[in-house]
């Protein structure tokens, strides 16, 4: 069984097999939890996950890895201090770049 899947995640695809359920590509997924994952930060941090959101679209899962967060805040940023007097300590961009993922995942409510 063959699925055009190729702009979606892995989650997707998973999905698709186990539940049949239709998978959606990376955009889709951020258009349906953007104002959910945004409600939850302040406005500094919404344009630190808005270029996020727009590397995971462009470039895919892969994005979201833990290990990539440096390369994201030196591209988006130039270095990491630039982004720490932006957003704050380097624990706290970790949480909120961790922390947000899973509202990229969740159902959408009823």
């Amino acid at each position: 069984m063959m699925i055009n899947a190729e702009k979606s995640d892995l989650f997707d695809v998973l999905a698709y097999v186990a539940f049949a359920l239709q998978p959606i590509t990376r955009r889709e997924r951020v258009a349906a939890s953007k104002e959910r994952i945004f409600s939850q930060y302040d406005d500094k941090q919404q344009v630190f996950l808005e270029f996020v959101l727009a590397q995971y679209v462009k470039e895919g899962v892969g994005e979201l890895a833990p290990e990539k967060l440096p390369d994201l805040l030196a591209l988006k940023y130039h270095a990491v201090s630039d982004a720490a007097a932006e957003l704050g300590s380097v624990a706290s961009i970790r949480d909120v770049f961790v922390g947000f993922q899973k509202h990229l995942y969740a159902e959408a409510a009823p």
